[in-house]
């Protein structure tokens, strides 16, 4: 058995980082920024709440600054983060990677935003209030190994949403894992930087590790024009099944409210390699 059940998020994403956005230049970002904004307007995230008469002008606007709220657990560099911040939304981003979020805050600066990125294990992530809505893409939560884990994120999640608060997020099946990518070797050449990336799929645990290579193209003033980084890192990964993920919600209070195949948009199918998930939070009550 090739993996180790105790491995730590954060053991991810060192060497890689440097290289993330160029090796991910075929994700569309730019969908699933318009995909998650149309859902977030279609649940009413934003929009201004309904307040009882007497409540105080000071409390109507602070409220109605979390409705707007959106966290991106696990913003990675912060590509999404910064387009659903131009979406709108006032946007927090928490990733477990400091080398990730160096990143992000870099375009940070190039963008002026003011986007509040946290360094957090999203396990154990904490806010200052309630948001309007959390969203977790490009597979983050799979690499939550544990059941326990899964439902102590969708816990948290579950206690910093506002009432009626929205959450998204989308999973790697385990059909993807054991008849896509499980025990293939993917490698890419390009002229800054190549990987080798080799799986290797458990199918009783349904864990996904994947050895990753890179050779990156040295950038420091006296390296020679052909004088390549070698970076190697383990990652785990666990494939998921729609049953299960209802289970987690359902045991952190979350209501479960729809989920569709990633790709189409349509319904889940035997054959999802991807699943988009919906779910709300119903346990606060409207706000007084």
């Amino acid at each position: 058995m090739r993996f180790v059940q105790e491995k730590k998020v954060s053991d991810s994403y060192t060497g890689f980082a440097e290289v993330y956005d160029e090796l991910m230049d075929n994700v569309p970002y730019e969908e699933w920024a318009e995909f998650l904004t149309a859902v977030l307007k279609e649940y009413s995230v934003g929009s201004a709440p309904v307040f009882k008469a007497g409540l105080q002008k000071e409390n109507a606007e602070n409220l109605a600054i979390e409705r707007n709220t959106v966290l991106d657990l696990g913003c990675g560099t912060g590509t999404l983060t910064e387009l659903l911040y131009r979406a709108g939304f006032d946007m927090i981003g928490v990733d477990n990677s400091e080398e990730m979020l160096e990143i992000a805050l870099r375009k940070r600066e190039k963008s002026g935003s003011d986007i509040l990125y946290l360094l957090q294990d999203m396990r154990e992530f904490e806010l200052y209030g309630t948001v309007g809505a959390v969203c977790s893409v490009c597979d983050s939560l799979n690499y939550i190994l544990e059941d326990a884990d899964m439902v102590k994120v969708f816990s948290l999640v579950n206690n910093y949403l506002y009432p009626g608060g929205i959450f998204v997020f989308d999973f790697n099946t385990v059909y993807k894992y054991e008849q896509v990518i499980g025990d293939a070797t993917i490698a890419e050449n390009r002229e800054d930087c190549s990987f080798i990336w080799e799986n290797y799929y458990d199918e009783e645990h349904q864990i996904n590790e994947y050895d990753l290579t890179l050779f990156v193209r040295s950038t420091t003033a006296d390296a020679e024009a052909d004088c390549f980084k070698r970076f190697t890192e383990t990652h785990y990964q666990r494939g998921y099944t729609l049953r299960q993920m209802k289970g987690f919600l359902e045991e952190a209070g979350l209501m479960f409210v729809k989920a569709m195949d990633a790709d189409t948009h349509g319904e889940v199918r035997a054959e999802s390699e991807r699943i988009y998930v919906i779910a709300r939070e119903t346990g606060k009550g409207a706000e007084s």
